[in-house]
């Protein structure tokens, strides 16, 4: 190792708090700091000189592939040209306004404008507020619980860490805050009557949704916020009927509907947007991840028709909205957005997806699926998970201290493959880069097979 290497690892540990790490850990140097240096296509290099292909796409945002240069050159031209204005008071910078143009020229059905923020926890912020505002604008101060899911991923802040329905979110935190509530995850393979049919666990799900909002009395529920598929969560597709009784529900109550597709929007699940993948029509669209590939932050709500009108209608009454950003369209990030979206297009990476996630699908189930410690081989487009149990007939779980999935992300990795390990279960999951090959999924099932043999050999 390089003194250079030495150095940023020390100043790693004795400076800078991770996001979702084990800080005491870290500090202590028991949990190993990995420098990344370079990337190209699917794989990641780090300091060390060590190769990786990335099977997960960094965190399901890298759609496009590592050291596109077309991005990049657009980050700098930007860069040099304007690196930065406001978009207040009607200000506005080209490549936003661009952008914009072209997000709503391929999203849903509907859709009306865009709100630019950085990060998909600040888009659902923004959702939250947009919600109350509506509501408030259309005379129903009451109507403001937003009813989220078990198992869900909208963010971190004090509201999304709210929304998101998974422990970690929030041990010691006081979360979740009211007017949060959450409901059943469409998690079939979990579901607590093994007799019960995909059929019935999506009427008995969808039944206690309606049970939660009439309980609640439906004129205090604004909204309801689902993932197209749960991501984080456990990557969940929803059983077959599941979206189509969940809207029938909601438009009945009158509930505004938000379509959380920071992981499943610009291509992951082998359409441009889940929510046409699973005939959803949302009234909010939260965007982040797949929308600049992570070459830069930023994200977006997709504001439909029927909110914009309440929305026009609250500023005429109010004047300015009193919501925003200092780098809410910031120009350089629309700029990185732009180039990623020209190249989703122009290398066809959604069709890419589509084939090459069902032939990474039908892999994995075929060499993992009869094995005794594998539960389930589950996913959609670009995105699979192997979820391992201790009694396959009788869905019995390993004891969380065991670690299970944890062992085999890292016994993955020694074979020169990221994987993620996904909290409340021992679930590996998959989302690699939308540019895979067929090649490259190989090496993925294969060593994932090797690092479950050897961990299982253990047991």
């Amino acid at each position: 190792m390089s003194h250079r290497f030495n150095e940023l690892c020390a100043w790693d540990r004795d400076h800078l708090l991770h996001p979702g790490t084990h800080i005491g850990a870290h500090a202590r140097g028991e949990l190993q700091t990995r420098v990344i240096s370079g990337g190209k296509g699917v794989y990641i290099t780090d300091k060390s000189g060590r190769t990786s292909l990335d099977a997960f796409a960094g965190l399901f945002c890298v759609n496009v592939g590592y050291g596109r240069q077309k991005i990049a050159e657009a980050i700098a031209k930007q860069a040099n040209e304007l690196p930065y204005y406001h978009a207040y008071d009607g200000h506005g910078t080209e490549a936003p306004i661009t952008l914009s143009r072209m997000i709503i020229d391929r999203a849903p059905k509907g859709m009306s404008r865009v709100f630019f923020g950085l990060s998909g926890s600040d888009a659902n912020e923004t959702n939250i507020k947009l919600i109350w505002y509506y509501n408030n604008v259309l005379g129903r101060p009451e109507k403001k619980k937003i009813i989220s899911r078990w198992r869900a991923y909208h963010g971190s802040t004090v509201m999304t860490g709210s929304l998101t329905g998974l422990e970690l979110y929030h041990n010691a935190f006081d979360l979740p805050r009211t007017p949060i509530l959450h409901t059943e995850a469409p998690y079939y393979f979990r579901r607590a009557d093994a007799t019960m049919s995909e059929e019935q666990f999506v009427q008995a799900c969808v039944d206690k949704l309606e049970a939660m909002i009439v309980a609640e009395a439906p004129d205090t529920v604004a909204a309801f916020i689902g993932e197209p598929i749960q991501g984080a969560g456990g990557i969940i597709p929803p059983p077959t009927g599941y979206w189509a009784k969940v809207q029938s529900v909601l438009k009945k109550y009158d509930i505004l509907l938000i379509a959380d597709e920071v992981v499943s929007g610009f291509g992951r699940l082998g359409r441009m947007f889940g929510s046409d993948h699973y005939d959803i029509r949302p009234d909010l669209i939260t965007i982040s991840k797949g929308l600049t590939s992570a070459y830069a932050p930023l994200s977006g709500v997709i504001i439909s028709d029927k909110v914009w009108q309440v929305l026009v209608k609250g500023s005429d009454q109010l004047g300015s909205i009193g919501h925003g950003w200092t780098c809410s369209a910031h120009p350089i990030c629309a700029a990185a957005a732009i180039a990623n979206l020209e190249l989703i297009d122009e290398m066809d990476l959604i069709t890419n997806a589509r084939n090459i996630g069902a032939y990474l699908q039908s892999a994995l189930t075929e060499a993992l699926g009869d094995h005794g410690n594998v539960g389930e081989v589950r996913g959609d487009g670009l995105m699979a998970a192997v979820e391992f149990v201790e009694d396959r007939d009788n869905r019995i779980l390993f004891d969380t201290s065991k670690k299970v999935g944890e062992q085999v992300a890292a016994a993955l990795l020694e074979r020169g493959v990221i994987g993620r390990a996904l909290p409340q279960g021992d679930i590996l999951g998959f989302a690699p880069p939308l540019c895979l090959t067929k090649h490259e999924a190989d090496i993925i099932v294969e060593s994932t097979v090797d690092a479950v043999n050897a961990v299982f050999a253990t047991f």
